[in-house]
């Protein structure tokens, strides 16, 4: 199951952004998912539900947006999209000549995070020079 290591990589991504921009904690991740991916939804949310613990993003929420696939024909110029995992032919004149346009997408978009707060018993910098 490859979802361990690409939940993993979005947890890496994140928490090294979150302690670059000073962030104490990550609520939710919002990512967008291209049905051709090679991702499975699911076993995406229930490994991040495991890698997630003890760390900066412990309760975040893993919010998803599936991506159709999509394509223009060479032929027709018909821009079209499937909720199908692959493309065969353009469904509007058949032809098997085509470009992929959308559906391979893995990409973290949007953080929701709570920032540390100045003073009162916050320390960004804990090596404390």
């Amino acid at each position: 199951m490859h979802e361990v290591s690409i939940a993993q990589g979005i947890l890496d991504i994140i928490t090294a952004n979150a302690r670059e921009h000073g962030f104490r904690r990550v609520n939710s991740v919002s990512l967008r998912i291209g049905r051709a991916s090679g991702v499975v939804v699911e076993a995406l949310r229930f490994a991040f539900e495991i890698v997630r613990k003890d760390t900066i993003a412990d309760n975040a929420d893993l919010l998803i947006e599936e991506v159709p696939l999509g394509g223009v024909c060479l032929d027709c110029k018909n821009n079209f999209t499937t909720e199908r995992d692959y493309i065969l032919e353009c469904p509007l004149c058949g032809s098997v000549s085509f470009k992929i346009t959308q559906g391979r997408e893995l990409e973290i978009i949007e953080l929701d995070v709570e920032e540390e707060y100045e003073g009162k018993g916050c320390n960004k910098n804990p090596g404390g020079k």
